[in-house]
């Protein structure tokens, strides 16, 4: 039978990681951790210049992907100091990291947002309207115009109502322009396809007679 007693205390003197001194940089593992506490605490400088030079290389065959940083060995000597604590005194070929560089927080970057001025023909029209008002008037402008008055036209019917009048597309066009571009008289647009319908299943535009040849082959599956 087993003695009860001996494997309590091996469970007492077990330690779990979390009882244990917080990594500075886990990718080392705990063992670089305790041998950089070694360097610190030897007192000859020479011998602890020479130890240090040792767990550096320790330290690169523990962590061979620092070798794909720039000037890879500076980081080593920058991450020995980190896990130190930064109480390290040792001749580095290289300065010594302050605390402070490490936890200096990131400069925010502020970047100018534009709202959208109408929500369902999203913020790329209003650039091509934007490119469109640059041209100099002509056909070649008119034919520009009206793509785009049809193509704000499905995207109206897609998010909008079953139905919308020319004038309201041209409105929102000038709209869109701040007044810089003038619809040509007479433009229109011409009537919507009969097979053609809008929805919003999966973000896109879905003709109707699409819709019916699947339903047709399901129904056939069906037989």
């Amino acid at each position: 039978m087993e003695n009860t007693e001996d494997n309590k205390d091996i469970m007492l003197s077990l330690k779990y990681n979390t009882q244990k001194r917080r990594l500075q940089l886990p990718e080392y593992g705990r063992n670089v951790q305790k041998m950089i506490d070694y360097v610190k605490s030897i007192p000859d400088r020479a011998e602890r210049n020479r130890q240090a030079r040792a767990v550096i290389d320790v330290m690169e065959t523990v962590n061979p992907q620092v070798h794909l940083q720039e000037d890879y060995e500076h980081k080593l000597w920058d991450h020995m100091y980190i896990i130190s604590g930064f109480d390290l005194d040792v001749d580095s070929p290289y300065p010594a990291p302050k605390p402070e560089e490490l936890s200096t927080p990131p400069v925010d970057i502020k970047v100018r947002r534009t709202p959208v001025k109408i929500a369902h023909y999203g913020k790329n029209i209003e650039s091509i309207i934007n490119l469109v008002a640059e041209k100099e008037d002509g056909e070649a402008k008119d034919a520009m115009i009206r793509s785009i008055a049809i193509y704000m036209r499905q995207q109206y019917l897609v998010w909008n109502k079953d139905s919308v009048s020319d004038e309201t597309i041209f409105n929102d066009i000038v709209k869109l322009s701040d007044g810089r571009i003038k619809i040509p008289e007479g433009m229109h647009l011409g009537r919507v396809q009969n097979d053609t319908g809008y929805g919003r299943s999966g973000g896109g535009m879905k003709p109707r007679n699409m819709i019916r040849q699947k339903n047709n082959r399901m129904k056939g599956n069906r037989k």
